[in-house]
């Protein structure tokens, strides 16, 4: 019986670890962009995006497509980060396992 309750302590010890990163990730923030950083966005852990910041020059009323293409990128540039970097952080926790709905 002490080994299932050990093994219960690890099991939550894990989860509250687990949570605790999972906070975190909404602190931490990573940049995308395109262009050569004439288009910027930043999103957090959550795949939230922060902020977008689009340099003048890149911008040309004859050519919208070029611009919308560039906001694109940079913006799954920076999930695909933030993808990874939260992989990073949970695959400490999860031992690489994919758990859905999790992160």
């Amino acid at each position: 019986m002490t080994n299932m309750q050990h093994m219960m302590k690890q099991v939550k010890k894990m989860q509250e670890q687990m949570l605790k990163a999972q906070e975190e990730l909404g602190t931490k923030t990573i940049e995308g962009s395109a262009g050569g950083g004439v288009v910027n966005v930043k999103v957090n852990g959550h795949k939230q995006v922060l902020s977008i910041t689009i340099k003048p020059e890149v911008v040309d009323p004859e050519d919208i497509e070029m611009l919308q293409d560039l906001v694109i990128t940079a913006v799954n540039d920076a999930l695909a980060k933030a993808e990874e970097m939260a992989n990073e952080d949970m695959g400490k926790y999860t031992g690489g396992m994919k758990i859905p709905g999790l992160f």
